[in-house]
């Protein structure tokens, strides 16, 4: 390690200084390691001779360079000789670290750990890892990049923040990495006409694949292989297994473990899903070329989901976990509600005024639109939120709720599709929150899979459980509604949509689509957003399909071009 030197009045790293510390075993001298001590300049104040700091002054002091290099260096260089001690006492969080680097000598059998930082931004620093993996006999070099923060405590004192991931950039609170005979023989997924699937063939199927293997390892007839995993914790009873993800939030089901590196194979076993290798492709190519963008593809007739695809395939996987409000599809749901309780009627004249105040809010039409003498149909077609507001008063506090669990099969969390998936949620609510709801706002919260799911349910007038596995591999009963859409209600819901697709807000998306078509559009704001998040949801024949945007703007013209593309793709 390069020599340190001196530079206004503090210690300083050669920016040409490369680091590489190098642990032979567990307990070795670190080869190459060189560390000079580091003190403050200054008597116990900040160096201006004037009264000592508060510890809030001193937490909050900017860090030099030199304090992230040092801290950096020797928390590294602790970690890379098997000292777990020595480095979590380096951490502002010395029990979790102890526990979590402990566990990585003896759960993740890593030999020759080395660690090379990299140029940092600020007091964050970046750094690769390359070790060897060890288990029975079995080796295989394994490398990966993590990054770790450095900040400073009460006392003055420069620390790395600790954090799960800073062992692992998969790692979240209470997992831990292991080498072993993996507990759940691997699988070979297959599509619905029996050709493979992959992650490097499909992407967005990663995610998938490993919630399939823990779900259908055991009953595919396979046997383990030897591999590193991520191995999630095991939350208590109504506890959530992992944090919110910046793109939507979890919904609390487990995610599966993670396969890292495999040392030998398994045996796998087969299972086949429902999934169509040109929806699928077509899903991939299309959300590639977008930002944040999720789509889901199923057919209505059935449930069966064709396709599932996120253009961050390593993120969350909104498409089939998100929690987002879905904006003005929800007035699908709405729609149905309204028709069947006689507080609308399809050529029948409805408001749609500039405004309307509900529990006290003031909502609005996009643009502050409004359409006067209008039915409706053309309130319908045109997303007029106010036309659906001003019914608000007229509705008890739990009757979306009800419509959206008894008739669309939603928010009651009982979905099997065959990998953890959210289901939906429908809060009652009151007031302005209620009046909110009924556009998709409030505590409504959907994801991809639910709204094409939604939109299946208003072709068909039946609601069928989505689902990527059949039910006859495992014996699970798939979920079902209460009753079905009233028969004159879904007659008028279906043509609202039809005419949504061919005359509304829909239309421009769906302009190069023929035959059997119907769509909607929405919007959904979120607070700290510029842009809303845009949805639109469509079919054409027996397939149905939903996607969002996040912070794409109007859904017309973020994801409509996505799913119309998809659809056509498809049929």
């Amino acid at each position: 390690m390069g020599k340190r030197g001196r530079s206004g009045g503090h210690n300083a790293m050669s920016k040409e200084t490369k680091v590489a510390l190098i642990a032979v075993t567990a307990g070795a001298v670190v080869a190459g390691v060189g560390i000079t001590a580091y003190a403050l300049v200054g008597g116990g104040s900040d160096g201006s001779g004037d009264e000592p700091l508060s510890p809030k002054q001193l937490q909050a002091k900017p860090l030099s360079k030199a304090e992230v290099e040092q801290t950096t260096d020797k928390f590294l260089a602790a970690w890379a000789k098997g000292d777990a001690a020595g480095a979590a006492r380096l951490t502002d969080d010395s029990v979790a670290a102890k526990a979590a680097l402990t566990s990585y000598q003896k759960d993740a059998h890593l030999t020759g750990v080395r660690f090379t930082p990299g140029k940092g931004a600020g007091a964050k620093v970046p750094f690769k890892v390359a070790a060897t993996v060890s288990y029975e006999g079995k080796s295989k070099p394994y490398a990966y990049d993590s990054a770790l923060t450095v900040v400073r405590t009460l006392t003055g004192k420069p620390v790395v923040d600790w954090q799960p991931d800073v062992v692992h950039p998969g790692l979240k609170a209470g997992d831990i990495l292991r080498a072993g005979e993996a507990g759940t023989p691997p699988i070979k997924a297959v599509d619905r006409n029996g050709g493979p699937l992959t992650a490097e063939k499909y992407p967005s199927m990663a995610s998938v694949l490993d919630g399939l293997r823990e779900k259908f390892g055991e009953k595919a007839g396979g046997s383990a292989g030897i591999e590193l995993q991520i191995v999630r914790a095991k939350p208590e009873k109504g506890e959530a297994k992992s944090k919110d993800d910046k793109d939507a939030k979890d919904d609390g089901k487990a995610l599966p473990d993670k396969t890292l590196l495999t040392l030998s194979e398994g045996t796998p076993g087969t299972v086949k899903t429902t999934i169509s290798p040109t929806a699928q492709a077509a899903a991939e190519r299309e959300v590639a070329k977008r930002s944040r963008a999720a789509i889901v593809v199923l057919k209505p007739s059935t449930g069966e989901i064709l396709a599932a695809a996120n253009s961050n395939p390593s993120g969350m996987n909104v498409a089939l976990q998100g929690s987002l409000a879905p904006g003005s599809t929800m007035k699908i749901v709405t729609a149905s509600m309204l028709l069947e309780k006689g507080l609308a009627g399809i050529d029948k004249p409805h408001p749609c005024p500039k405004y309307f105040t509900s529990g006290g809010w003031k909502f609005q039409n996009v643009e502050e639109f409004e359409i006067k003498g209008g039915t409706f149909r053309t309130s319908f077609a045109a997303s007029c939120n106010t036309a659906f507001i001003s019914q608000a008063g007229k509705l008890g506090d739990g009757d979306l709720t009800k419509q959206a669990q008894e008739v669309f099969g939603l928010g009651r969390g009982n979905w099997q599709i065959g990998v953890p998936s959210f289901d939906g949620a429908v809060p009652v609510q009151q007031a302005a929150q209620k009046a909110a709801s009924l556009i998709g706002q409030g505590g409504v919260r959907m994801n991809p899979l639910n709204v094409a799911s939604i939109i299946a349910t208003a072709k068909t007038g039946v609601f069928k459980q989505p689902y990527l596995v059949s039910p006859e591999v495992d014996g699970r009963q798939l979920a079902t509604a209460s009753r079905t859409l009233d028969p004159k209600a879904h007659a008028q819901l279906r043509e609202l949509l039809a005419y949504t697709a061919t005359n509304g807000s829909a239309a421009e998306a769906m302009a190069s689509l023929g035959g059997d078509i119907g769509g909607k559009t929405g919007s959904a704001e979120v607070d700290g957003q510029k842009d809303p998040n845009g949805w639109f949801t469509a079919w054409r024949g027996d397939i149905a399909a939903a996607a969002v945007m996040q912070e794409g703007g109007r859904g017309g013209k973020s994801s409509g071009p996505l799913v119309a593309a998809v659809l056509g793709a498809v049929g």
